[in-house]
């Protein structure tokens, strides 16, 4: 993670990681919100996208990479700032794909966003291409 600009630019924190899990935070600020004043879904998708990868990795055997082929996330509340936490959970680990799910929680601890991930997982091969 520490190699990735996008994870910084976006200014994502490490709060756990233990095997199946990942907790993630954000410091909401200015540059994460749209024109209404709250936080872009993009970013939020890019938060729960994060999180579940990490949490994917802890289950999956050293060396394998992993790509999201499939996120789906449902927006239930607005998040106006403040400090939210991504709480992401490994549902199944096979062979070849790692389901996660990941919880966006704000500030205030209402649940703003659900998301379901599906990852690729290649042992052994290179997924970049």
């Amino acid at each position: 993670m520490k190699e990735s600009q996008a994870i910084h630019h976006f200014g994502f924190e490490v709060e756990r990681v233990e095997k199946g899990r990942a907790i993630f935070l954000l410091d909401v600020r200015a540059h994460h919100k749209q024109i209404h004043g709250v936080v872009h879904g993009g970013i939020l998708a890019a938060l729960a996208d994060t999180t579940a990868a990490i949490a994917a990795y802890t289950v999956v055997p050293r060396g394998t990479e992993i790509a999201t082929v499939e996120l789906k996330i449902n927006y239930l509340e607005p998040v106006p700032g403040g400090r939210i936490k991504a709480d992401a959970r490994v549902l199944r680990a096979g062979r070849n794909f790692v389901v996660s799910e990941c919880e966006i929680w704000n500030e205030d601890k209402s649940l703003a966003a659900k998301a379901l991930l599906t990852f690729g997982a290649a042992a052994g091969h290179s997924i970049k291409g």
